[in-house]
């Protein structure tokens, strides 16, 4: 019985090592830069970290196919280097001897991609599957709406049209005030004054134009030229 169980594992190891490794059908590998992504807070990849990787592809796997019954022992690993990189297949639940198809496993990646990230703390640029093209982030969508926005600009236009009017309309008032005063100025001082001479009121003569005395006027008509 013992024997029986021992080539019973011996066969399933063997036949994991020919499904898992480099460049086999349905296999993707990946590359890791912990240290480039956190720095001084980077973490130890290590036996934790990879059965932490195989349960987020397991999750990525059920999730893509609410039929799926991946469990994490469908996800192998192999050729795993310090650097950190390595190789991964997921394994037909139901035979437990041959690969999920290529695309399923890459569907299931590419809908999970920001999860799996988030779950190592690193990014598509350092968390690397070589076969699956990065995913999109979704878009940010603004606390504010964009309507609203809108509506704000167009208000803060009329607010600042109408004060401009308001502005514009006062110094145009005091502009037309300033300059009826100043005519009202300039015709005061044209206007020919009165005074008071002897206490009989009497124009200033023009000195220009000249001005008639009305006796040497009398005195003329009477002497008249030959």
């Amino acid at each position: 019985m013992l024997r029986a169980l021992l080539l019973t594992f011996s066969v399933v190891a063997i036949a994991h090592a020919e499904l898992c490794k480099p460049d086999a059908q349905n296999a993707f590998k990946v590359r890791i830069s912990i240290k480039t992504a956190l720095g001084d807070n980077a973490y130890a990849w290590d036996a934790n970290e990879e059965y932490l990787f195989k349960a987020m592809v397991a999750f990525a796997m059920r999730r893509y196919s609410s039929k799926s019954t991946t469990q994490i022992s469908n996800v192998l690993l192999c050729n795993v280097t310090d650097r950190v990189s390595f190789w991964f297949v997921v394994t037909d639940s139901s035979k437990n001897v041959t690969t999920v198809p290529g695309s399923e496993v890459e569907a299931a990646i590419r809908m999970n991609r920001n999860r799996i990230n988030n779950a190592f703390l690193l990014s598509d640029k350092t968390l690397q599957f070589l076969k699956i093209t990065s995913t999109l982030s979704p878009p940010v969508e603004p606390s504010t709406p964009a309507w609203l926005i809108v509506f704000g600009v167009v208000l803060c236009l009329i607010v600042a049209g109408i004060v401009f009017l308001v502005v514009s309309g006062i110094q145009k008032r005091k502009k037309k005030n300033k300059e009826s005063t100043e005519r009202e100025n300039l015709e005061e001082k044209v206007e020919v004054t009165v005074t008071l001479e002897n206490g009989v009121p009497c124009e200033v003569l023009d000195l220009k134009s000249g001005h008639v005395n009305g006796v040497f006027a009398a005195d003329d008509e009477r002497f008249t030229s030959l």
